[in-house]
């Protein structure tokens, strides 16, 4: 009978401990992630305000890893875009590529090969994949639940997101992001298999007056033509 009593208070002092730590730490735990919630939402509103722009372009680098198979490659080029959806990435080594789209289709042009690859933007970019959101930056509000991440740099924040519907090219993403001009400088992208996708951004040039022509492609004569869709 001893025994019992002493495992019933030995269970209501743990119990009782358990939650004065809980009230003592709740405040404080929940002013953090308040303050966290205010940076980011307060680093989102300055990516929009800098994207908040007609079109751009920058440079790029992107490496590509296929985590079951070990494999990783590596492309740097140009890319231009102008809202809202329309993308051209000129792909420059290690072979030339050029993906375009004007929102609606996509066009993937392999000069080499004169082969050209036809589909609807939606599909390609679909949620934001493939750093689609960079043609219309709201989708990272709109689409995911965003988050800070802890972060060492001095110089940049680091978001991440996660898809607020389940997608299966998009797991992850996170964006590291300038603190002086709110320019994104990085994007990692996982898939549900931990395939990764890192772009790196660099020389942006703002308030372009992109010509739409820059967005459409007439393919050439005598071109492979791959319909995407089947």
């Amino acid at each position: 009978m001893k025994l019992k009593i002493l495992i019933f208070l030995c269970i209501h002092i743990f119990i009782s401990t358990q939650s004065s730590l809980c009230e003592d730490s709740s405040p404080a735990l929940n002013s953090q992630a308040e303050e966290s919630a205010l940076l980011s939402d307060k680093i989102i509103n300055g990516i929009e305000n800098r994207y908040n722009v007609s079109g751009f372009s920058a440079h790029f680098f992107q490496e590509s890893s296929i985590k079951a198979m070990e494999l990783t490659d590596t492309a740097s080029g140009k890319l231009m875009i102008k809202r809202p959806g329309m993308m051209r990435w000129e792909y420059e080594k290690p072979d030339r590529q050029i993906i375009i789209t004007d929102g609606n289709t996509l066009w993937i042009y392999r000069p080499e090969d004169n082969q050209v690859m036809t589909g609807k933007s939606h599909d390609f970019f679909k949620g934001g994949k493939g750093a689609g959101f960079l043609s219309d930056i709201k989708i990272i509000r709109q689409k995911f639940n965003v988050s800070l991440e802890k972060n060492n740099s001095t110089d940049n924040y680091k978001l991440k997101l996660l898809p607020k519907e389940e997608l299966f090219d998009i797991s992850t993403i996170y964006l590291s992001i300038s603190k002086n001009t709110f320019e994104i400088t990085t994007v990692v992208t996982y898939n549900s298999y931990g395939d990764k996708t890192r772009i790196e951004l660099s020389k942006f040039q703002f308030n372009h007056d992109i010509d739409d022509l820059m967005f459409r492609f007439k393919i050439p004569e005598g071109a492979d033509i791959l319909k995407l869709d089947n």
